[in-house]
């Protein structure tokens, strides 16, 4: 586990650059932003380098722990398909190839006729990283590779990315918007149980240098393996009441109106699943509620390890509602797993957290927020 930690670390750490670079070099950030102005034609073109981007960071990811660990070759998925249609109607598979030349001229093959920007995406997918982590050299919790499974979202909050804002105006620690909900994800899990075992965050945004103003970021992982429970975050303190809870701006009024019950003005609202939940992992939040299923295994398997680390979890809502209602208080509250796509869906809707969930790290917290909505009508 010690050498899979640190090559997931290490493969977030790469995504998180290129998640940069693409913001950074000006060849691509020329391709990025251009999806919010000018013609039809620059749209159409941003919107396919920004699949592009989430893509490469993908197989990259795919590519690393492949390498490393062929027992997983076969068992690592993602948000994205690798299959990629050019504006001239081609359709390449993107992958990282043996040497920078060949991926660049794959990824020339997509971006004809900017070389630049395909060389410079080449070169950072071929670019070795160097962790000086020794916490990561401590880890001495083994599992067999070919025991596992991994999930990848390559860039999460991919529209906050694209839009680009630098200061959300974070209030209690939570950002509502803006390039720090933008992560890389990526989740362990066991293919028998579909419990997740190990999850890093990847935060390419969470700050500029003072003085070069160039991004830094920073990770955090957890392992939550049979009696094994750690992290690079330390456990929050117990809570006060009453609890703090983060939600979509999207979410159903019912919800919200709910909420507000037991949590007064200390309701806050942020773009990103995983940003949501990487709130409660660092203690500015004691909950994420999602009534519905608009997030997917992908979003949460990381997360979900990381908050198991910590003494959490993620359940799945309606689920839980369901089991609270029918007075079943003594059965453990079903926690998501990642391993069964759902019967009768398709696409990616097979992935999807259906019944929506809830992340906690406290259990107190858990059952409040549950008490409040399974009292509330209509949900």
């Amino acid at each position: 586990m010690a050498a899979l930690l640190k090559a997931v670390v290490s493969a977030s750490e790469k995504a998180a650059d290129i998640a940069r670079l693409c913001r950074d070099a000006e060849p691509l950030f020329r391709l990025l932003v251009a999806e919010k102005t000018g013609a039809d034609r620059n749209r159409r073109f941003s919107h396919d380098f920004k699949t592009l981007a989430d893509v490469l960071i993908q197989e990259v990811i795919r590519h690393d722990l492949g390498a490393q660990f062929p027992e997983l070759r076969g068992h690592i998925g993602g948000e994205e398909s690798n299959e990629f249609t050019n504006a001239h109607g081609d359709t390449v598979a993107v992958r990282v190839c043996d040497t920078v030349g060949v991926t660049a001229e794959l990824l020339g093959s997509v971006l004809h006729p900017d070389v630049e920007a395909a060389e410079l995406l080449a070169a950072a997918a071929h670019r070795d990283v160097t962790l000086g982590d020794a916490a990561l050299d401590g880890v001495g919790v083994s599992i067999p590779p070919g025991d596992v499974a991994v999930w990848i979202d390559p860039i999460d909050s991919t529209n906050e990315y694209i839009v680009g804002r630098e200061d959300g105006g974070a209030e209690d620690g939570i950002a509502p918007s803006g390039l720090c909900s933008a992560l890389v994800l990526i989740g362990v899990y066991e293919r028998s149980s579909g419990r997740p075992v190990l999850g890093v965050i990847n935060e390419p945004f969470h700050r500029r240098h003072p003085h070069t103003r160039r991004w830094q970021g920073r990770y955090h992982w957890g392992i939550a393996y049979q009696d094994v429970h750690l992290s690079s975050v330390s456990p929050p303190p117990p809570p006060l009441p009453p609890p703090r809870v983060v939600l979509s701006r999207a979410e159903a009024p019912g919800v919200r109106d709910a909420l507000v019950q037991i949590c007064g003005g200390r309701l806050r609202f942020a773009a990103g699943a995983g940003y949501k939940m990487l709130c409660v992992i660092l203690g500015h939040a004691d909950a994420y509620v999602l009534s519905g299923g608009s997030t997917f295994a992908w979003d949460s398997c990381a997360p979900h390890a990381i908050l198991r680390a910590l003494g959490g979890g993620v359940v799945a809502l309606g689920d839980a509602l369901k089991a609270r209602r029918a007075g079943d208080a003594g059965t453990p509250l079903p926690q998501l797993t990642y391993n069964r796509p759902a019967e009768g869906a398709v696409g990616a809707e097979r992935w999807a957290n259906r019944g929506g969930l809830v992340a906690y790290v406290h259990p107190q917290q858990l059952e409040a927020v549950l008490e409040a909505l399974a009292a509330a009508p209509g949900l």
